[in-house]
């Protein structure tokens, strides 16, 4: 009956509107998405779930033991006399009473389970109603349903759901306190450009254009900068390649100035320490000249994968846009063919 006279005041609105020429704007929400979104109904949802299996619990221990009871009486009756078995059965018989009162206190329809989501849900939903009111009002929508309430849906094109927006101000209610006014202002101006995106699927396509490009000039500037850190290691390595030779050629001059009457002894420990001392530099050049092929060849392992991470991520946007796109496109058809008056009819 309720959703017949909804309908019936749909229709009336409908042919209202199409005389005075302006269309109707209908708008949706799912509360259970909302819900799920909000931190803190998360969080003392989950508490209240464990209440509810503490319940169960203690439940199950009431049914398991009347159940005992039931089975020792069959086991027992033939032993029994009338008066027992009448005392027993009457105390099955009020165990059973007991059991039922308390599913019905703690999940009968008034029970504590419902009331206490029913005082959890309340706040969030005022505040779900205020938000509502004021995107209905900014963004002159007739009507705004509830896809999760009992309402049949059959279809909902998704520039109509307006659930995200209403995400967002929840969540910057809350962080309101926390926030600077800046940090406020530059939040309500993120959330105003991802509301136009959001209802408006020509500006997401061009808004995905323009990402594209911000992540086409972001990876040229990164090349650069690798590029130009590449140019800076080799020189370091020419640098330290040169200083190497240099030492050695100063410590050849050294040893060859060096007079014989030392001992050929001396001399040779002279020569391997010089050795020892020319092979030192030599070492630390490679060594660094393979930490350097290291670092380059992580740093393009590591480009190479933020780049395809934002292929990927661009890949799934392009495909919803496209899937957006093609059930507005839909749904324009079907008004169209629901609007356009039969051949004939005046």
């Amino acid at each position: 009956m309720k959703k017949n006279f909804l309908i019936l005041f749909l229709l009336a609105t409908v042919a209202v509107n199409a005389q005075s020429g302006r269309g109707v704007l209908i708008g949706y929400i799912d509360m259970e998405y909302i819900l799920e979104k909000v931190p803190n109904y998360a969080e003392a949802n989950n508490q209240l779930e464990l209440k509810a299996q503490k319940w169960k619990q203690e439940a199950e221990v009431k049914r398991n033991e009347i159940t005992k009871l039931k089975e020792n009486l069959k086991t027992e009756r033939v032993l029994l006399t009338k008066e027992l078995i009448e005392e027993k059965e009457e105390e099955i018989s009020f165990l059973e009473t007991e059991l039922s009162d308390f599913q019905q206190k703690r999940f009968g329809p008034t029970g504590d389970l419902m009331t206490q989501k029913a005082v959890l849900v309340k706040p969030i939903q005022d505040q779900v109603f205020t938000i509502v009111q004021d995107i209905a009002a900014a963004k002159k929508y007739d009507f705004v349903f509830d896809k999760s309430s009992d309402l049949t849906m059959l279809f909902a094109a998704k520039n109509r759901n307006i659930s995200d927006q209403v995400v967002r101000q929840l969540v910057r209610a809350e962080k309101r306190e926390q926030l600077t006014s800046k940090q406020l202002k530059d939040e309500e101006e993120r959330e105003r450009k991802q509301d136009l995106i959001d209802s408006n699927p020509e500006l997401s396509e061009r808004e995905k254009a323009n990402e594209e490009k911000r992540e086409t000039r972001q990876q040229m500037i990164e090349d650069r900068k690798a590029a130009a850190a590449a140019a800076a290691e080799a020189k370091k390595l020419e640098y330290a390649e040169r200083r190497a030779r240099l030492l050695e050629e100063r410590e050849a001059k050294k040893n060859a100035a060096k007079p014989n009457s030392e001992g050929n002894k001396a001399g040779e420990g002279e020569e391997n320490s010089t050795t020892e001392t020319n092979k030192t530099p030599t070492e630390s050049v490679n060594e660094k000249r393979e930490a350097a092929e290291q670092v380059r060849q992580a740093a393009a392992e590591e480009r190479q994968r933020k780049l395809d991470e934002r292929k990927a991520a661009l890949e799934e946007k392009r495909k919803k846009i496209l899937e957006d796109r093609e059930a507005l496109k839909k749904e324009r058809e079907e008004n169209k063919n629901t609007t356009t008056p039969p051949a004939g009819e005046n």
